[in-house]
């Protein structure tokens, strides 16, 4: 049996908060779909010259009155980020919540606006644990 990733999906509440977060992480939106019939958005994010690994957006046009509390979000997201210090750095000046500093130079987590927890891991080995993250606790949870 062959199988192949497709996309990953996730429910958001407010599309132009949601894409002005994902954008923080460097995503752009690589195409678009609008349902007048079923009342739906679908914006497709990416990573830069990775548009076969795509994140989903889908925004119910009448509202969600389930997010962002409800449990239809999974896990978590993960990406691959070449110095997760200044990634870290960039979201926290820009008002993200750093939820789990990556304290070990290693990971990270933070959350979008829809709750959806983010998972951001150093690519190749760990970097030297360093300042404000090493001595920085976990805030809320991930």
């Amino acid at each position: 049996m062959k199988l192949r990733y497709l996309h990953t999906m996730v429910r958001v509440l407010d599309l132009e908060k949601s894409m002005a977060f994902y954008a923080l992480l460097g995503l752009k939106e690589i195409r678009r779909y609008e349902s007048e019939q079923g009342r739906f958005t679908l914006v497709y994010l990416a990573a830069e010259g990775q548009p076969e690994t795509p994140l989903e957006l889908t925004y119910n046009w009448d509202g969600d009155d389930g997010l962002p509390n409800d449990s239809r979000h999974f896990g978590h997201l993960a990406y691959e980020v070449e110095d997760i210090y200044a990634v870290c750095a960039h979201l926290q000046a820009h008002g993200v919540l750093i939820n789990r500093p990556p304290r070990d130079g290693r990971m990270a987590f933070v959350r979008s606006p829809d709750n959806i927890s983010i998972e951001l891991l150093q690519a190749g080995g760990a970097l030297a644990p360093a300042e404000p993250w090493l001595s920085m606790g976990n805030t809320g949870h991930w």
